[in-house]
């Protein structure tokens, strides 16, 4: 087993999960990401600074508004927003941040935000999508990619 299904099966472990860079545009991956962690179990909580709720649920302007004991971060934001929003983590303690990466679309991995979570003792996945480990056609995207050498080390 690889470094990143390691990290990514200790990262939807956590039964509490936020996601950050939901939208009120229900097609964006954040809120894709959302809906199937809800669906697979998890108990996850949207951030927007922009949104008071999302699909009915409440929404979080920021993280130091989260409940306690939320276990980890799904980051879907442009890179020098997941900088700011790695800063944050830092400051509430975030134990684990994943930065979301579509394949086939823009990243929201920051080389900054990663090295500055891995100094404050967060694991950090750089890379990658949640779903590739909840849904049956993104498993099959990672399986295509983990022979391609394209998945996260």
């Amino acid at each position: 087993m690889t470094t990143f299904d390691l990290q990514a099966q200790e990262f939807l472990a956590q039964e509490r999960i936020a996601v950050a860079g939901v939208s009120r545009n229900k097609q964006n991956a954040a809120n894709l990401i959302y809906r199937t962690m809800r669906k697979s179990g998890h108990e996850v909580f949207a951030v927007n600074p922009h949104s008071e709720m999302l699909e009915g649920d409440k929404c979080y302007p920021d993280l130091k508004a989260l409940p306690e004991n939320v276990g980890g971060l799904v980051v879907v934001t442009r890179p020098e927003m997941t900088e700011a929003i790695m800063r944050e983590c830092v400051e509430v303690g975030m134990p684990r941040v994943w930065m979301h990466n579509n394949t086939f679309m823009p990243s929201s991995v920051s080389d900054d935000a990663t090295a500055l979570g891995r100094q404050n003792g967060i694991e950090v996945i750089s890379g990658g999508c949640p779903m590739m480990f909840l849904e049956f056609g993104h498993k099959c995207i990672r399986w295509v990619l983990g022979v391609a050498g394209r998945l996260p080390e």
